[in-house]
Parts: structure tokens; sequence; C-alpha cells
């Protein structure tokens, strides 16, 4: 069950199962306002489960209340919120249009479809396999990019909620659109979505607030960069200041590989304006992980957590990509750590983006690296929506209804929302086109899919880059294309089901990572070996 962080009273309240509720931690409870940097802890199904009852007149203090005991004005006020959250239990049902087309959109779908308070789930435009699958009616010929266009169909068809997938919609302003035409609307605003849409921004957001990051600075001048990566030496890292469809970020390890990404970027433009300006960045040694927190511009509520494998080769080699591959929890954030991760990173960061007017709401997805050195997490980057592949790790192991969650958070009512996972691990494969993150083939055939998917218990496969040829075959049309999903008992047995999934896909034009979870698998063998 998820943790639930507010933002304005200094101190924290943890309420226990049938614990006795004094008047003052009623009125706590009640007022809808938030604090800050601490855990709420709601050990029980939401407040309707706490048992409320004025306690023995021995127990009473004096600094509860004038009067000392629970009165039946506060009484009257929570046996109200108890009502109306019975009320609301069941939830307002509601048809959901998801925005994108990826494996990250069809994981989403995927979820939806499980709520029992969605009614139907749409996705636009989707893609080949989430409509084969059922998880969602596709909706292909609407224009996603044309805000006025979405806003019409979501009128025509009574959209109770859209929640957007990819970020380029975000960066574009589709959000605002329509939470201005009064359209339910999980994702930021575009003031919002600049903490993914330029990395220049979120540096010096980290440095107003106090956020802990690798230093930097920014260039546009390719001989001011040269001779600041001169001054810090190698390795370094050389990111794209926009979109670069997670391509724009560069490790290099040698002077000469740190000046031609520089060189990339602000001479040869193969970014375009994504890449005009520069971030040259400490590299950090230590180990990455994904945190997802859902916000609705004030509350933060933490997902679990998961991580994920950029690096294209076995063992971390190869050039970055967007994913290839992930697994849900990562053991290297411990709940110590998540705690020091919304204290230090998320909660300030929600913080700064009010302050700065740009009201954050929608899902909060943190690069993180645990410094080896300190042990500590810093932040990497932001992205404004749910990762991939984590997505989809984490999707098959929500228990709790995605539909109503999202809902709250786009209504601003995350307060008293607490989520459900499944027990155990998931792990993810993503099967690539050969050539990816480079150059690769389009229109290779993809045969045996639903095998894959019988193999072994909890296997599915989301597609995230797939399309239909004139036979009915599945084809390829992206990079990374499909994604090999599968729960276990615990990491192993999810391995060995995704694993089991992989080799019966017929795919001669793909490519897989053979060791997806081998840091936490190491990590398990070491403990194991104390």
């Amino acid at each position: 069950m998820g943790s639930l962080y507010l933002c304005h009273q200094p101190n924290p309240l943890t309420l226990k199962p049938n614990q006795l509720l004094t008047s003052n931690s009623c009125r706590f409870l009640l007022h809808r306002h938030h604090v800050a940097a601490a855990p709420l802890h709601l050990q029980t199904r939401r407040f309707q489960q706490l048992r409320v009852e004025s306690p023995p007149a021995a127990q009473r203090r004096e600094s509860d209340v004038p009067g000392g005991e629970l009165g039946p004005d506060v009484l009257d006020s929570l046996a109200g919120t108890r009502a109306g959250l019975d009320a609301d239990s069941a939830g307002e049902k509601i048809a959901v249009l998801v925005i994108g087309g990826g494996g990250r959109e069809h994981a989403l779908c995927y979820a939806l479809k499980r709520s029992p308070t969605c009614v139907s789930v749409l996705c636009a435009p989707g893609n080949a396999g989430i409509s084969d699958s059922g998880d969602a009616t596709c909706i292909e010929d609407l224009d996603i990019s044309d805000n006025s266009a979405v806003i019409a169909f979501c009128r025509e068809r009574s959209i109770g909620l859209v929640v957007v997938g990819p970020e380029a919609p975000l960066v574009a302003g589709l959000a605002n659109d329509l939470v201005k035409a009064g359209i339910p609307t999980f994702g930021p605003s575009s003031e919002a979505a600049v903490l993914e849409g330029s990395k220049d921004f979120m540096k010096r957001l980290c440095d107003k607030y106090d956020i802990p990051t690798a230093k930097y600075q920014t260039f546009t001048d390719p001989s001011a960069a040269k001779a600041y990566i001169e001054a810090q030496g190698v390795p370094i890292v050389v990111k794209a200041d926009g979109l670069a469809a997670g391509k724009g970020v560069i490790v290099a390890l040698t002077i000469d590989e740190a000046f031609d990404a520089v060189d990339s970027m602000l001479v040869e433009n193969v970014f375009g304006s994504a890449g005009c300006r520069v971030i040259v960045e400490e590299y950090l040694e230590g180990e990455e992980a994904s945190f997802f927190a859902l916000v609705d511009g004030e509350c933060a509520v933490p997902l679990e957590s998961a991580q994920d494998h950029k690096r294209v080769g076995d063992g971390d080699t190869g050039p970055n990509t967007g994913g290839m591959g992930a697994y849900s929890p990562a053991p290297v954030l411990t709940k110590e750590l998540e705690s020091v991760v919304m204290k230090s990173i998320i909660l300030p960061t929600v913080k700064g983006m009010a302050a700065e007017g740009r009201q954050f709401v929608g899902v909060l997805y943190a690069g993180l690296m645990i410094e080896k050195k300190s042990g500590l997490p810093k932040l990497i980057e932001y992205n404004v929506r749910f990762g991939d592949p984590e997505c989809q790790v984490l999707m098959v192991r929500l228990e709790s209804d995605l539909a109503q969650v999202l809902l709250s958070a786009s209504k601003g009512e995350l307060s008293g929302v607490s989520l459900e996972w499944s027990p155990g691990s998931a792990m993810i494969v993503v099967m690539a086109s050969e050539g990816y993150p480079g150059s690769y083939k389009k229109g290779t055939v993809i045969q045996n899919l639903k095998v894959a998917e019988e193999v072994a218990p909890s296997v599915k496969i989301f597609h995230a880059g797939t399309a239909l040829d004139s036979h009915g075959n599945f084809i390829a049309t992206g990079g990374r294309v499909l994604g090999v999903t599968a729960k276990g008992k615990d990491l192993e047995e999810a391995r060995d089901r995704a694993y089991q999934g992989v080799e019966q896909v017929n795919w001669p034009g793909g490519f897989f990572r053979r060791d997806i979870g081998w840091r936490a698998l190491a990590r398990k063998r070491s403990v194991a070996n104390l």
C-alpha cells in the first residue's frame, strides 16, 4: 500500500488500525490542505475504516480541545465524511481515452480495462497489438496533434477522463486545452511539462529549490562547451536540452566522444531545435533507478519502484536507448531511500513548480542515480509521463482501480488515496528491431505471439511498434517493438517466465538483451552469501 505525501503542515500524523482518534486528529483528517515532506500512512483502507470513539475519561487530555473530549460536531463531521466516502466507494463510471500508441499506452489500456469503474477504454491512435488484444478500442483516424479535434471527440463520446501518454502532446498544450474545455485530464500543462521539455529548466529548478543533482553548465557555444569539458575531464555527460526521442544523452568516455557529441548537437543540428542548447553534466557513478509519483498539484503518492536498462547491450554496454527492459520492485530503492527521494526531490519539485506558477498534475518520473560514494539519490532527469518500459511492469502489478486513481489526481483529490500492489516481482524484456538504436528495417514479420503469451502463467506482451500487413501478420514498425512481460513470486520466476515468452516469439528481424535484472539478481546472491 502506498504512502501519501502532502504539503503544508510540519508535523506528520500516523494512524494505526483501531487507533483512538482525538478531536485534534479528526480535525487533521477533515482538513483538506496538506502537510510538508512527511508521509501520512493510512494502514487501513481509506478513512471510513478507521474506528472513531471518545477515549475513556482517564485517557482524555485537556490539550485535545477545549473541554477535552471529542465533541458531537466533530463526530458528526467525521461521520459525514465517512458517509460520503461510502457513497463514493463504488466510484464514478467513466469512459477513458488514452492518448498515444506505444508500449506505455498499451500497458495503461490494459490496467484501465481491469478497472471496475471504467466502462470503456479508447486509445488514439493506438496500434495493431492494442486493438488485437482487446485492451482498448483504437481510434486510428483521430489526429492527436489537433487539440480541437480531440476535444470534439471527447464531447461526442462523453469521455470522463483523458490520460495523455507521450510527452509531445503535453509539451504542445493538449492538457491545457482539455482542462479549459472542462474535460478531466491526467497529464501536466505545457507550462509544467517543461520539466521534461527543457533539461536546462529542470537544472535551474534544482538549483533554486536545493534538489540534489549532478553539477552542470549549459552552453550554446561549442567552443565554450569544449573548454568546460577539458577542464572537467572524462567521463562526462552531454545532453540535448529539448526532447530528442530518448536519444539526446551521450555518456562520453573520452574527450573526442564528448567533443563529437557537442558538435553533433550545436554544429550539425542532428536534433534540430532540441539540441540548440546542451547541458554538460558531471558523470555520476552508481546504480540507476526509476521513481514515479502521482501528483495532483499539491499532494504526491509514490508508486512502486522500478529499474530500467538503458544500454542496448548485455552487461550495460553500447549506446543508450529508450529502455531494453525493466523490473519492479527495484531492490536498490529501499523504503528508507524512497522516503529520502520524496522529501529531498519529489516534494521540493511539486512545491517549486507551484511557486513558479507551473502547478504540476500528472505523473512525475524521476530518473535517479543512487550514488556509489554517498549511497544517496541524485536527480538525473525528469519525465512528465509514465516511463517506457517501466510503466508495463508497474501496470501488471497494480491492483487498485487505475481509472479512479487518475481521476482523483486530475481533480486535485489524491488526499486519502492509497495504492495496492500484487506481491512478488514483474519483469519486461524489450524486443527491438535489428540495428536499433541506429537505423533499422521496418516491415519485418513477427509470428507466434499467441503461443508466447500462453507458454507460462502471467505472460503479457505489450505492443510498442507493430502493424498488420495485408496477410494479417504482425510486422515491426519501430525500433522498440514488443515488451514481453511476466509476474512471478520473485524476480527469478518473473525473469524465467518473461524469457520463456521471448523464446517463443518468431522474429528473425529482432533482438533482445539476455541479462535483464542482472543487478538485482547479483545483489540478492551477494546478500545470500553473507
